[in-house]
């Protein structure tokens, strides 16, 4: 629909374009830049040209398997060629010329890194330029031109992220999976750490870009003296943990203020040793970035009982309100809402409404009576799963559905998990929206979010006691794995069957430094995680003295860490096909006008191959990575799982104009960029979250033939 703007709002947007421009079209940080809006202003792929995209160039790392990278692309200095900068899948980052494709140089860490890791920081003043690349625990900060570690930076060229986080380095497991942002001469960054207790916490740090010294910290699980320190048992920052900043943060350049969205306490599900609303985790804190000083916070979540946090980077929007234009920052969640603040103090910018919800029956846990919900824009996934939600693919299949429903509790949103049966997700524990991130169109106003709308579910049951193998893989891997160890593939994979495919050792080094989703676990001795191996292996139930559980610096659990109950496991909710349980949509993209907070449309996004050639077309399916919009009035966005495709929708009606067929899943977002003249689209293809997503490994460059 068309939309009429008064002269001071095309101005203003027109401003805002310029401004973009600025940094020139060859050059794409991650999210686009530090307002993680991912726009760009390049208009030579247009509506009219865009049918005739092709592929540029690939790039191969010879390395197969998944990846979530977002390139960054950094304009070439004294005739060089521009460079895009990237992460292999085992973390080696690369500099490769981003018109052509071909290599520049590689950074093999010696370690192989494992899971996500979603780009690289940079940084330039005047003839030191410097890329910061995470590999495991450590930032390396290396020589932009060559690749090489910068010596004089921490210690060797690194820094150690367990390190200053006021307890013993050994025990913690911290890696950063997201880029932080890069203010003036500070890296200010977060990190990703385990869901269940004991883990690290989740301090947000600042670090000098040259010498690698730490410059401040916020403790997001606040320490005796400071503010919400209240909302915790007393001593809950000695032993709890999480509340973490992984899926990276904003940074306003003009004002000095870094925008960081943080995770929810461990342990994620049950939360009796952790009772009131636990700030700083779930919120959007805004801090000084100079100084880490609070400025002003939001709480999506009191007391998560669901691992409801914020799952993707917010967005430094500007909107007209009121007549006037209004800088804010948008925040998208798992439960599928977006929120909307004014970025210089934290006013709401449409109303929020906190509503009450049920009690939990667990013994020990308290849930919040509380929680907060917009009440516009209207939520972008659905809320409540109902019996005529049911899938209708074949009867059977519904029947199967309406059968396995009856046995689960379905209330929407915020209802605590019981002992006794089930309780529905919905939408699921990956979103909503996920990690990568939504792109903001500041000519129009419209914000574009991709999600999944699947139905998971989850359940607790009494703890373990932890005191031998199969006891704490049901209260430290179970989380994940599930009791029955068939996992949820291909996100977590089943251990059924793993003897076959690993070897003892192996399986020990994967727990020890963790792999894909799966935290590391530094704070399990060793006869535990051999006991956990034991029974992974082999069904054999070795007991482990109270030495080999879960530990401290001192070297025993912790008096206040409650275990006395544990979830049994990710639950997604199929049909015996493997197809969703619950009628298409399962993935949407949508167009929102953050201006009025009305929709602008909403589309399925993505489908199964095998599905569509039976004429069940356009079902949407699950999706991870995000759009990015253009001035040419594109949205060009990949994320779909089992079609392995990236899609251009005309921004303005969602008509879908253009697709490919990548040769691994493009589950990260892309990238977009001007070099030699040319206008390019970059994705990662790297496959991962489908057992049909390809071997990965590969980033493939899209633009006009010459």
């Amino acid at each position: 629909m068309p939309r009429i703007l008064s002269v001071f709002a095309v101005a203003m947007a027109a401003a805002i374009v310029a401004a973009h421009d600025a940094k020139g079209p060859g050059e794409w940080g991650y999210g686009g830049g530090p307002e993680q809006i991912r726009y760009s202003p390049l208009t030579a792929i247009d509506r009219s040209n865009v049918s005739s995209l092709a592929v540029a160039w690939s790039y191969d790392t010879g390395e197969p398997g998944p990846m979530q990278t977002q390139p960054v692309v950094v304009p070439g200095v004294g005739g060089a060629p521009d460079v895009l900068y990237g992460y292999t899948p085992t973390h080696k980052a690369f500099a490769i010329d981003a018109a052509r494709g071909t290599p520049l140089w590689t950074f093999d860490p010696g370690i192989k890194g494992v899971g996500p890791n979603r780009g690289v920081m940079y940084w330039t003043s005047g003839s030191d330029r410097r890329v910061f690349a995470a590999v495991d625990n450590f930032i390396y900060a290396l020589d932009a031109a060559t690749g090489k570690p910068i010596t004089t930076f921490g210690r060797d060229g690194r820094i150690d992220l367990r390190d200053n986080l006021g307890r013993d380095p050994k025990t913690q497991g911290v890696r950063l999976t997201t880029p932080g942002v890069v203010y003036r001469d500070l890296m200010i960054v977060g990190g990703r750490v385990g869901e269940a207790l004991p883990t690290a916490p989740g301090d947000i740090r600042a670090y000098d870009v040259r010498t690698g010294a730490l410059r401040w910290s916020f403790h997001t699980i606040p320490h005796p003296g400071e503010p919400g320190y209240e909302t915790w048992p007393p001593r809950a920052w000695e032993y709890s943990g999480a509340a973490n900043n992984w899926p990276g943060m904003a940074l306003d350049e003009s004002t000095g203020i870094v925008y960081v969205p943080t995770g929810s306490a461990a342990t994620d599900f049950y939360g009796a040793d952790r009772l009131g609303d636990d700030l700083y985790a779930n919120c959007l804190l805004a801090l000084d970035a100079a100084t880490g000083k609070h400025l002003w916070h939001f709480q999506f979540v009191r007391h998560d009982l669901w691992d409801r946090d914020p799952p993707s980077p917010p967005s430094l929007v500007t909107v007209t309100r009121g007549g006037r234009r209004v800088a804010a920052v948008a925040q998208a969640t798992k439960q599928g809402y977006v929120f909307l603040f004014d970025r210089a103090d934290g006013t709401p910018l449409f109303p929020i409404e906190y509503r009450g919800y049920p009690a939990s029956t667990v013994p020990g846990e308290r849930a919040a009576a509380e929680q907060p919900l917009p009440l516009a824009p209207l939520p972008f996934a659905r809320q409540r799963l109902t019996a005529d939600m049911l899938t209708t693919r074949t009867p059977a299949a519904r029947q199967w559905a309406i059968d396995a429903f009856k046995g689960m509790r379905s209330d929407g949103q915020f209802v605590p998990f019981g002992i006794d049966k089930p309780t529905v997700v919905f939408p699921g524990y990956d979103g909503g929206a996920e990690y990568g991130g939504q792109a903001f169109d500041p000519e129009t106003g419209l914000y574009y979010v991709n999600a999944n709308d699947l139905a998971w579910t989850g359940q607790l049951a009494p703890g373990t006691g932890g005191q031998s193998g199969k006891g704490l893989y049901q209260q430290q891997c179970g989380l994940c794995h599930r009791d029955d160890r068939a996992g949820t593939p291909p996100q977590i994979p089943t251990l059924i069957g793993i003897r076959d495919r690993r070897a003892f050792s192996e399986i020990v080094d994967t727990v020890r430094r963790g792999a894909g989703r799966m935290p590391a676990f530094p704070a399990l001795e060793q006869t535990a995680v051999n006991a956990i191996v034991q029974y992974v292996l082999t069904g054999e139930d070795t007991p482990v003295t109270p030495a080999g559980a879960p530990s401290t610096a001192s070297g025993a659990v912790h008096p206040l860490i409650n275990s006395d109950y544990r979830f049994t496991g990710y639950k997604k909710f199929l049909d015996p096909d493997g197809y969703p349980a619950v009628a298409p949509p399962w993935g949407t993209l949508s167009a929102i006008d953050l201006n009025s907070g009305e929709y602008a449309w909403k589309v399925p996004l993505g489908e199964y191959p095998e599905l569509a050639a039976l004429g069940l077309k356009a079902t949407g399916s699950e999706n991870y990575g995000g759009p990015v919009v253009t001035g040419g009035g594109l949205v060009f966005i990949a994320a779909t799982n089992h079609d392995r495709k990236i899609r251009a929708f005309d921004k303005a009606s969602g008509a879908l104009l253009w697709e490919y067929v990548l040769p691994s899943s493009g589950n990260a977002t892309p990238a977009v960029y001007e070099s030699g003249g040319r206008e390019f689209i970059v994705v990662a293809a790297g496959g991962g979250k489908s057992p049909q997503g390809g071997p990965g490994g590969i980033y493939v460059a899209f633009a006009r033939p010459k």
